[in-house]
């Protein structure tokens, strides 16, 4: 009988966003168990790594562990007490949301290791994670956005954020550029209360974008592959509030509502999947992501929001229940991104890393 694959999932992680993976670890254990073994290491708040002991996932406890950045070391978790090995997993997933975790550092070590892992690598972590350079990205590919400004917090004017109303007019929607899951976003309409908006935003992060308001539908797409990405079916997501905040999207009494397949005619459909396959490209992803776009209410034009590299994997979750739509069930679509990552990491393996003339 074959040896099943280690899988080391991490989640929690030093984020604003650790809650929110917690809840996405939950279920990711139980669609691998039926041809994996999976090694659950519970990244705390402090950043510290803990190995916990069976499979189901815990919001603390386990036994510290270190990943030595070295290719040689096979990729062994060790731990920290006495160096001797834990568990040497053959493949890892992250789970983690957010900075320290979506945002290229994790996959930084991971590269180091010479490990497989899952999801998308550091430049294209990093890109999609920082909003102003992941809609740069988009806007090198001559991808549709809404218009948008960044603002850095050493060097706030007060003027320059008032003349922002009268540039991108009312409503503005104001957001740390590196944070996820709508932490520290809010809605601004009345232009007396963009300096407060500002300020909560600058608590999670030195930069802010601000984006001009549009009346749209919004609508979201699961992406899965390496160098083929295919699209799933377009979703849609009804807000049970003026817009998806972090409470709409995660409170116990939300009723947002989730539209899958969306409701659109087949040119909207297979417009929609074009342009989430293109953003997936556009910051070079791989392995999986979602894509979120905006629909227009007035002209039936598609603007591109954000690419997210480390999507919410609950089995409620969009991402996966897209993929389910798409006749992709949850269990198979982990092992084909356990899959993906170890096609990925052979790929890296072929390239040369010293010149031989």
């Amino acid at each position: 009988m074959a040896r099943r694959i280690t899988v080391a999932l991490l989640f929690g992680g030093r984020s604003g966003e650790h809650e929110v993976s917690l809840r996405s670890a939950a279920s990711v254990p139980k669609g691998l168990a039926s041809a994996h073994a999976v090694a659950c290491v519970l990244v705390d708040k402090q950043g510290r790594w803990l190995l916990q002991d069976g499979p189901v996932p815990r919001a603390a406890g386990g036994t510290s562990v270190f990943l030595a950045p070295s290719p040689e070391d096979g990729g062994r978790l060790r731990r920290l007490a006495d160096g001797k090995e834990a568990v040497r997993p053959d493949v890892y997933f992250p789970v983690l949301h957010g900075t320290y975790g979506e945002d290229g550092t994790v996959q930084g070590l991971l590269e180091l290791a010479a490990v497989p892992y899952v999801g998308a690598g550091v430049a294209a972590s990093a890109a999609a994670m920082d909003k102003e350079m992941m809609k740069a990205l988009f806007a090198h590919a001559g991808l549709p956005q809404v218009a948008h400004r960044t603002l850095r917090d050493g060097v706030r004017d007060p003027r320059a954020e008032a003349a922002l109303v009268r540039e991108l007019g009312l409503p503005l929607f104001v957001k740390p550029a590196n944070l996820g899951s709508s932490v520290g976003v809010s809605k601004v309409k009345e232009e007396g209360r963009l300096a407060e908006a500002l300020d909560i935003a600058f608590r999670y992060d030195r930069k802010v974008v601000v984006e001009r308001g549009h009346d749209v539908r919004e609508i979201e797409l699961s992406v899965l592959g390496n160098e083929q990405p295919e699209a799933s079916v377009p979703g849609e997501v009804v807000p049970d509030r003026e817009f998806y905040d972090y409470d709409s999207k995660y409170a116990a009494d939300s009723r947002t509502g989730l539209l899958i397949p969306a409701p659109l005619d087949e040119a909207h459909a297979a417009e929609a999947r074009r342009l989430a396959v293109a953003a997936f490209r556009a910051v070079d992803a791989a392995g999986f992501a979602r894509v979120d776009l905006f629909l227009e209410r007035g002209t039936g034009r598609f603007l591109v929001n954000e690419i997210n590299t480390i999507p919410g994997f609950t089995s409620i979750s969009m991402f996966p229940k897209l993929w389910e739509a798409s006749g992709l069930a949850y269990e198979s679509l982990l092992g084909r991104l356990v899959d993906l990552a170890l096609e990925r990491q052979a790929a890296r393996a072929r390239v040369l890393t010293d010149y031989r003339g």
